[in-house]
């Protein structure tokens, strides 16, 4: 029979307000055909990752606190069994620098700079014109973790950055969107590289810092996507192709944003650990299992029998 474990974090890393929504349902679907399958979390020690046939990276979200430790994962899992989306993938798509990548194959992106000194990062602050607002995030980052909306004279903007720095990390600056501060960001959805559905999850920076309500808490609303958004979504995976060398991901989303002074623009390119929703487009589950089935089985030693 085969096996298929679906990628997520530790039970107590979830609260009331950010629960983990989808590998539940992937799970049952996948037990409904025929499927031995079940929710694995990634630093659990004892798994056998050889074990199974296909692991399904979906909610591993405490990898950032340990990046180290998830690249060896990454190998120990993918040189045992297959791991989607792919090993290769994930390490590129965990560096928010691949933005530049993909500004240099076509694809607009909100106006970003990176910053491994202080010296860079102030020079970028002083640049906005005063009482502009900014962004401050790490590049390697999930769930809005040291995140800062900010005047660019705040001090606490470049406090920010200088905590991320001092954690040896990259800042990334980018200014305020006005439309995404007003919470019309899309996110839509692939697998296989066809679009399923968009939410909007709402705005979560807070100007002066933190988050809105004090916690992240997204607000997920399905939305609808015309044709200009979703052929930029394709847009946005013909060039991760072209930039990685990587076939087409099992699963996707891709953020974006329509702004009055940039167009539209990519926000980021999730391609291992989004929140798909699943609650809300129920639907999609049997999409989403019958594609992880078909890569099962086109794997070497595949059988659902």
């Amino acid at each position: 029979m085969t096996r298929i474990g679906i990628l997520t974090t530790r039970p107590d890393f979830f609260t009331a307000a950010d629960p983990e929504r989808d590998c539940i349902p992937l799970v049952a679907a996948l037990r409904e055909r025929g499927v031995e399958a079940e929710s694995l979390p990634w630093r659990d020690a004892t798994t056998d990752w050889g074990a199974f046939d296909l692991i399904v990276i979906r909610s591993p979200w405490d990898y950032v606190l340990h990046p180290t430790e998830f690249d060896a994962w990454l190998e120990r899992a993918g040189s045992v069994t297959r791991v989607l989306n792919e090993p290769e993938l994930v390490r590129w798509n965990m560096d928010k620098r691949y933005l530049v990548a993909l500004e240099a194959a076509g694809i607009g992106v909100v106006p970003t700079t990176f910053h491994d000194e202080e010296g860079t990062l102030l020079a970028a602050l002083d640049a906005f014109p005063e009482g502009a607002h900014v962004v401050l995030k790490p590049v390697v980052g999930a769930g809005s973790q040291q995140t800062g909306l900010f005047l660019r004279e705040d001090p606490a903007a470049l406090a920010l950055g200088r905590e991320i720095l001092a954690g040896g990390g990259v800042v990334m600056l980018q200014p305020e969107v006005p439309e995404l501060s007003e919470g019309r960001e899309k996110a839509l959805y692939t697998i296989d590289g066809a679009f399923t559905h968009a939410i909007a999850k709402g705005a979560l920076l807070a100007r002066g810092g933190g988050l809105r309500g004090g916690v992240y808490q997204e607000d997920p609303q399905p939305v609808a996507a015309d044709e200009r958004e979703q052929d930029f979504a394709e847009q946005v995976l013909r060039a991760v192709g072209e930039v990685t060398g990587l076939a087409t991901p099992l699963y996707g989303r891709i953020d974006m944003i329509d702004s009055a002074e940039h167009g539209l623009v990519l926000l980021e390119a999730e391609l291992f650990e989004p929140t798909y929703n699943l609650h809300l487009v129920p639907e999609v589950v049997e999409t989403f299992a019958d594609a992880i089935l078909a890569r099962a089985l086109a794997a070497p030693g595949g059988d659902a029998g």
